[in-house]
């Protein structure tokens, strides 16, 4: 069995956003060789997300709609966490949203749904961070 990791930097210039990173992923696939196996991507950072999602604009918003309502990003002094940073909304939308996804690899392609697609989700940008692939098989 082979292995193959590459890592993603981002420095996205907002605290939240959106960045499908489905093309990096299929291009450290095809760098891999590996044609059938499993890649693994996640967020190597406790404040940011990787999750398989619809690449429609609209979802992205309510997405973003929907974790500010569930965890708000002020008033800061709701969180007992808030002190050095003010990002504990961060944490709480990033355990909502996940750490990592896993595809499958069939035929040297990532085997997704319908319109499946792999997104980073910055939750406390303006910063440098970073998501890890790790493509295993043969």
């Amino acid at each position: 069995m082979k292995s193959f990791r590459k890592e993603l930097f981002f420095n996205l210039p907002t605290r939240r956003g959106v960045v499908n990173i489905t093309p990096a992923v299929e291009e450290a696939l095809r760098e891999s060789g590996i044609q059938e196996g499993l890649i693994l991507v996640n967020a190597m950072n406790i404040t940011a997300s990787v999750f398989i999602n619809d690449d429609e604009s609209g979802l992205h918003q309510d997405f973003e709609h929907w974790l500010e309502k569930l965890a708000p990003e002020k008033p800061y002094s709701q969180y007992h966490h808030n002190g050095y940073e003010d990002n504990a909304d961060a944490h709480l939308k990033r355990t909502i949203m996940g750490r990592e996804v896993v595809v499958a690899v069939t035929e040297g392609k990532l085997d997704f749904g319908t319109w499946e697609q792999i997104f980073y989700y910055e939750l406390d940008g303006k910063r440098r961070k970073h998501a890890l692939i790790k493509i295993i098989g043969e």
